[in-house]
């Protein structure tokens, strides 16, 4: 993840969320069309973790790239996990998220499928 220092005009203080640090925090970033991207990153247990939310409608592919551009170095590959249904957590019904592990490189499908 990127040090998060360069989007502090975007960041918030939240009551129950500390204000965070170059790794860590919460943030609302302007989209290009109506509304504002909630953001909280967090990078700890072997893990970087992006959540985006929206009020009303799930982030688009447009706003997952923009903060996958503004939150992760260009050279990081960024998942989105679809995990089993016993393990599904839905907190938000219009939040997305991005992780990417610390500790190794996710294997990814060779190049002409993706």
């Amino acid at each position: 993840m990127k040090d998060l220092s360069h989007l502090n005009e975007y960041r918030i203080h939240v009551p129950t969320y500390e204000p965070g640090d170059e790794t860590c925090g919460a943030f609302v970033i302007p989209r290009k069309r109506n509304g504002a991207l909630r953001v909280i990153a967090s990078s700890e247990g072997g893990w970087d973790h992006v959540s985006v939310s929206l009020p009303t409608q799930c982030p688009t592919w447009e706003d997952m790239c923009r903060v996958k551009e503004l939150f992760f170095e260009d050279d990081e590959t960024v998942i989105q996990f679809h995990p089993k249904k016993s393990k599904h957590i839905n907190v938000h019904p219009f939040c997305l998220h991005l992780w990417r592990s610390q500790n190794q490189e996710h294997e990814l499908p060779p190049d002409f499928m993706v």
